[in-house]
């Protein structure tokens, strides 16, 4: 390999750019890889724990996943898809803890309930109805529902208190849900790239310029701190720098990149400092979104174990902001503004006024009215053990669309060269949980396109870290009993 030329570029040191660094190590070994993270460590952004909610999103408590339809039932697709893929990361996360590629499962992932909560006639009818369609499918088959006061209080006895009898209540609960340290996890999956001879990691450095000649990208990148530059040539790229990707994509100049736009929202948490209240509750409560929430402000109560220490958070409460990183700058949005995404984003803007105005209002709240929006939670909550702590930022996707000009989505979603030569992340949730089906997209879309990037043999390489890689666990009940039994035992989730 020349000198200042690597087979593949990652750029942004977060969950995503870390996980494909390690599947191609494992897939192949000689290629030469380079990190590139503009802050001073890995995982400060979005995989950084307190930056975002530390569940593996399995759909098992997350309500936004399974939407009511009008005729009462309730669309369950989503939520499949998203169980299926976190199983993917878990299968991964395993074959590297078995490896020695991890430490000890602990360090980075534990077994917590996943519940979720409602109250009042319709929403526990809502609940019940999303438990019988969930239930039947093998993927959800250890999911139980009760209204019962004292199963309730079994489940979560915190939550519980100094409610009044005379609301109906219910709950839904997986005992293997996960709480997952991405912050951690990251960390310890670059810490053994470090150790591999072809790996390079370049902190407090940003990308400047792409520019694709000769059937490579020439990236101009600049040390934050020296401001010294370097021009590196590279294969493929892979733009997974959180809210920065978008950005990033735009200087690329593709096709692809035309008609894209992003819609930032912030979050803040209320933390709990009372540490006998932290020994009370040991799950992952999540409730309903208000009206005209975005899905990243439902409402949940959860234990966290942040840096090997329990915690306990509640929120996220959304803001309005203009930044596209917690780091950014106020004109991110402003500067992302083009002639290729400017009717997309007007039109998303005439659509979600009110999206809008709640931000807003969600970001000029009080302590007093965050609280009282715990109450709804903790009834008895005092306003003494709680104090409010800055989320991460997320960039929601804003596509062209001919009916209204633009539509705002709140998934995840990959955008590829045609020539495979780079790829780039943007969206947020259910982001980190699904990453390992993520860069598995990336291998097959991109890099199968690149000659010599990947040996012949990649696919059973794959296979050996991921034994249901090529099948489907949404349609082989057999095949999920198999591998729930390996990678639960493995990381500790029975």
């Amino acid at each position: 390999m020349k000198k200042n030329e690597v087979d593949v570029l990652l750029v942004g040191g977060g969950i995503m750019s870390a996980t494909l660094g390690v599947l191609l190590t494992k897939l192949n070994p000689k290629l030469n890889i380079c990190l590139v993270e503009q802050l001073t460590d890995v995982a400060l952004e979005s995989s950084d724990a307190l930056n975002n909610a530390g569940t593996g999103h399995a759909g098992y408590c997350e309500l936004n996943y399974t939407p009511e339809l009008n005729n009462r039932t309730v669309d369950i697709q989503r939520a499949l898809s998203i169980n299926a893929n976190f199983e993917t990361s878990l299968q991964l996360w395993a074959s590297l803890v078995a490896l020695g590629a991890l430490p000890a499962a602990q360090h980075f992932i534990n077994k917590t309930p996943h519940l979720s909560f409602v109250w009042g006639h319709a929403n526990v009818e809502f609940l019940r109805q999303r438990f019988l369609q969930l239930k039947q499918h093998h993927l959800f088959k250890r999911m139980q529902f009760s209204e019962d006061w004292a199963q309730l209080n079994t489940w979560m006895p915190l939550i519980m208190q100094d409610r009044d009898p005379q609301t109906r209540y219910a709950a839904t609960c997986v005992s293997h849900g996960a709480d997952v340290d991405f912050g951690a996890l990251t960390k310890h999956m670059v810490a053994y790239l470090k150790k591999q001879a072809n790996f390079t990691l370049l902190t407090a450095t940003k990308v400047t310029q792409l520019k694709q000649t000769d059937q490579q990208w020439r990236v101009k990148l600049q040390n934050t701190e020296s401001k010294k530059t370097k021009t590196l040539k590279a294969h493929f790229v892979f733009l997974g720098a959180g809210g920065a990707s978008l950005p990033l994509l735009q200087k690329t100049g593709l096709p692809e990149s035309k008609g894209y736009g992003g819609f930032p929202v912030s979050g803040q948490w209320l933390i709990c400092k009372n540490p006998e209240m932290i020994k009370q509750h040991s799950t992952k409560v999540y409730g309903k979104a208000d009206v005209d929430a975005p899905p990243m402000s439902v409402p949940h109560l959860d234990t966290r174990m942040i840096n090997g220490k329990p915690a306990l958070l509640f929120g996220p409460f959304a803001g309005f902001t203009t930044k596209f990183l917690k780091t950014g700058s106020n004109l991110d949005l402003a500067k992302s503004v083009k002639t290729s995404n400017l009717k997309a984003m007007i039109g998303v803007g005439k659509q979600h006024t009110d999206l809008t105005k709640y931000l807003m209002k969600e970001a000029t709240q009080t302590h007093q009215q965050r609280m009282d929006a715990l109450r709804t939670f903790l009834p008895n909550a005092n306003n003494d053990d709680w104090e409010l702590a800055q989320a991460g930022q997320r960039v929601q996707i804003i596509k062209q669309c001919e009916e209204n000009w633009g539509k705002l989505e709140f998934g995840t979603e990959t955008v590829c060269a045609q020539d495979g030569s780079l790829a780039a992340l943007l969206g947020a949730s259910p982001g980190a949980s699904v990453s390992v089906q993520a860069m598995i997209d990336v291998v097959e879309r991109c890099l199968t396109k690149q000659p010599g990037l990947l040996g012949e043999d990649w696919q059973a390489r794959l296979k050996e870290l991921i034994p249901a890689y090529g099948e489907s666990l949404i349609d082989d009940a057999d095949l999920l009993q198999k591998i729930r039994s390996h990678t639960h035992e493995t990381l500790g989730l029975f």
